[in-house]
């Protein structure tokens, strides 16, 4: 007989998974998202700002606080 995953269990099976995501922005944030300085365009700008708004999304959900 097998056992249901409770939702705890689950919970805590997908936040280290969420976890080492959030740490792979950051990386690549450091190095730029792998964008030489001296080349960032316009179209860098929109893709940041597009990024923005889907974290103040993801904090809504969590927090209810998005600025």
């Amino acid at each position: 007989m097998t056992t249901q995953p409770t939702a705890l269990d689950t919970y805590l099976q997908r936040l280290p998974m969420i976890l080492g995501k959030i740490e792979s922005l950051r990386q690549l944030a450091a190095d730029h998202f792998g964008q030489d300085p001296d080349a960032i365009h316009w179209g860098h700008v929109g893709d940041l700002g597009r990024v923005g708004q889907a974290l103040d999304d993801l904090l809504a959900i969590f927090d209810g606080q998005a600025k």
